[in-house]
């Protein structure tokens, strides 16, 4: 089993500039600059609208095998290291567990989960299933899993193997420290070298939207307003000295 330093965080404007964008914004912004698809296929929202960025801790899942894991959920839990990722939450943080899709291994359950919560974390996101829902639905965690099941993390077929290295979680290659944003939309992966430009083409896709979500609500030609055809460009300029945008 692997244990590794912690994560390099991002700077604080680009957490707080993609929250504002949302994934589904995100998610097409990263498909046209050549990422095709940074959405983990299958991990659903838990809680309707939620919505977290932060930086990734990774935890890393194998197939068992009882020469490099010996179960007992309490003989020594030093050696359990859905732990271990959980030491390493700072407020803000996501935990990213590429659990193999197993459907049976709860990977956290009630006490992980409030010690998480009391940590600061952002939100947990699982390639697999939680355990323990009636508890685990009362502290209002933003949650992405499978579903759930009532067996602890190691029951069944797998076995938590490293902390904070690169992961797959469902079907994108997560590295620590990427910036994840989750929405009702679902869970997409932003790698930090590429955040600063997705922030600004995707607050200017943003700002047009808005413009041409206003012109076909009042029955105007999709062909013109959406994607804004260049002959709307300067009306569409005229309308944005008028309503600047927001701050992010």
């Amino acid at each position: 089993m692997i244990t590794t330093a912690d994560i390099n965080r991002p700077p604080k404007h680009l957490i707080e500039g993609l929250k504002s964008l949302g994934a589904a914004t995100i998610a097409g912004t990263l498909g046209h600059l050549g990422f095709r698809n940074p959405h983990m296929t299958g991990i659903l929202p838990q809680i309707k609208g939620k919505i977290i960025c932060g930086p990734a801790l990774t935890l890393q899942c194998l197939p068992q095998r009882p020469d490099l894991f010996n179960e007992g959920e309490y003989a020594d839990p030093e050696t359990q290291l859905h732990r271990h990722v959980l030491y390493h939450v700072q407020e803000g943080d996501v935990v990213v567990v590429d659990a193999r899709g197993d459907m049976r291994s709860g990977i956290f359950g009630d006490m992980m989960s409030t010690y998480f919560k009391g940590r600061g974390g952002a939100g947990i996101i699982i390639d697999g299933v939680m355990r323990d829902r009636p508890n685990v639905e009362k502290l209002d965690l933003a949650l992405w899993l499978k579903g759930w099941s009532p067996n602890y993390h190691v029951q069944t077929d797998i076995y938590p193997n490293a902390v904070n290295v690169t992961i797959a979680c469902g079907g994108v290659t997560v590295v620590p420290g990427d910036i994840i944003v989750a929405d009702d939309d679902g869970a997409v992966v932003v790698p930090v070298s590429m955040a600063e430009r997705v922030l600004d083409d995707g607050q200017k896709h943003a700002e047009w939207e808005e413009f041409s979500r206003m012109k076909l609500m009042q029955g105007a030609s999709l062909q013109r307003y959406y994607p804004l055809h260049p002959d709307a460009q300067a009306e569409y300029e005229a309308w944005r000295k008028l309503n600047p945008a927001k701050p992010a």
